[in-house]
């Protein structure tokens, strides 16, 4: 097996790109999900209740972050922490009073207008803390930036391949990986055998599982048009369903690094552990 895909998705909620190559540090993927879109009352929002969100594309250097939108332009701010940036109060789901720095009036005006909805763009600077709230034993002191709950999402290429297989059979159109907002994609391995992983490594990096990922709507969003269905999460309702929890549909797998430092790579061989 091997990591055959790397996906980040700087800005919780807007679309993600794939790299080579990517650090961990003490909140996971460096990159991903380090900025944050949030209302006037500093609660995050999301693809579940703006699906057009899916249209803005982003793109890291080393400096900075680019939005970008077809027939809206662009916009640009700095990835690192500003120490001189105003801070205000977020929140992502129950993690509540999250200190985040504000990236100005330019992108919260853009970011305004094409979601025609009065919103303010985040990052996750150096007062920024927020604990994994449902860490395995053992992992009580790990963080994570705004992703929903933890600092990465493995799937593997088997088990979508299964999926598009029924969605086909169904009569519908297959999906990309995309619909599912993965950061580790691995090649190699057969349909499901990541939700038995305790640990697996990659490359050098270890990481220990957080449970299996439920799914929500955003997986039936086109990341592409921004359009929504009812696939694929119909037919996953229909094979993929908790036993302990049957209100959830799951597909992937959550985990946290084990270890802050190093760097994992696309092509880095995977290695499971019991």
């Amino acid at each position: 097996m091997h990591l055959s895909a790397l996906l980040i998705h700087p800005v919780k909620s807007l679309r993600g790109c794939a790299v080579g190559s990517a650090a961990i540090d003490e909140r996971g993927i460096v990159g991903d999900r380090r900025f944050m879109v949030t209302g006037p009352d500093g609660a995050f929002l999301t693809q579940r209740t703006l699906p057009r969100m899916a249209l803005v594309a982003t793109r890291l250097d080393d400096e900075h972050l680019t939005l970008h939108a077809a027939g809206h332009g662009s916009v640009r701010v700095q990835r690192a922490g500003d120490p001189g940036a105003d801070r205000i109060r977020v929140s992502v789901w129950q993690s509540e009073g999250l200190l985040a720095e504000d990236c100005g009036e330019e992108a919260a005006a853009w970011l305004s207008g094409f979601l025609a909805a009065r919103c303010r763009l985040v990052r996750a600077g150096a007062d920024f803390r927020r604990p994994v709230r449902r860490a395995p034993a053992g992992f009580g002191d790990r963080q994570v930036g705004f992703a929903d709950a933890f600092p990465g999402l493995l799937l593997s290429e088997a088990s979508l391949a299964g999926l598009n297989d029924r969605l086909v059979e169904n009569g519908a159109e297959a999906v990309p990986m995309d619909r599912f907002r993965p950061n580790l994609v691995i090649a190699g391995a057969t349909p499901h055998a990541e939700d038995a992983w305790n640990r697996v490594r990659i490359g050098d990096i270890f990481f220990r599982s957080a449970g299996p990922c439920a799914r929500c709507v955003v997986t039936t969003t086109d990341q592409e048009t921004g359009e929504r269905g009812p696939e694929p999460l119909r037919t996953l309702a229909g094979y993929r369903r908790d036993p302990a929890k049957p209100e959830d549909v799951n597909f992937g797998l959550n985990v946290i690094p084990e270890t802050t430092g190093g760097t994992i790579r696309v092509g880095d061989p995977v290695t499971v552990f019991a």
